[in-house]
């Protein structure tokens, strides 16, 4: 489904102007593009590879959370708040920690539910935002480095 979206998104920015705007904006609330240059050495490939990760990542460990024990929920918020704070997704980095300290505690089953809702919120806009932005560079020309051999 977010993939769709995503893919239905995109098609619409790379036509319009203003979604394109608009598909930046959003990627740069979602993620930290500073950072996540930074982590990937601002080599375009690589920071396609790791978003395209960190969105299968974050599909695949909500869905173990979905039903999962409180200590395999905070061991999977946990390995997802390190992954989001990879790739400077600071808004999913919160909310796999509070997820995290909600599950370990297990006091509170309201406060698990919150946060489980809060994660997945913010894990949909992070998927959102990747999707356009990997559709972005689709359309974009590859970089070309260096000197051709051909001279």
């Amino acid at each position: 489904m977010v993939a769709a979206a995503a893919e239905k998104m995109s098609g619409e920015a790379r036509r319009d102007p203003i979604q394109r705007n608009k598909a930046r904006e959003h990627m740069s609330t979602s993620i930290d593009q500073v950072h996540l240059e930074r982590m990937t050495l601002g080599d375009r490939s690589l920071e396609r590879e790791v978003l395209e990760i960190f969105a299968r990542q974050t599909a695949m460990t909500l869905e173990r959370i979905a039903g999962a024990g409180p200590a395999r929920t905070a061991a999977a918020a946990h390995t997802l708040k390190g992954s989001a704070r990879g790739i400077g997704a600071w808004r999913v980095a919160a909310a796999a920690e509070r997820l995290e300290h909600a599950a370990a505690s297990s006091v509170d089953d309201a406060a698990m539910l919150a946060a489980i809702a809060e994660l997945e919120a913010a894990s949909f806009e992070a998927r959102l935002a990747i999707g356009l932005r990997l559709s972005e560079t689709d359309d974009a020309p590859a970089p070309t480095r260096g000197r051709s051999r051909d001279h």
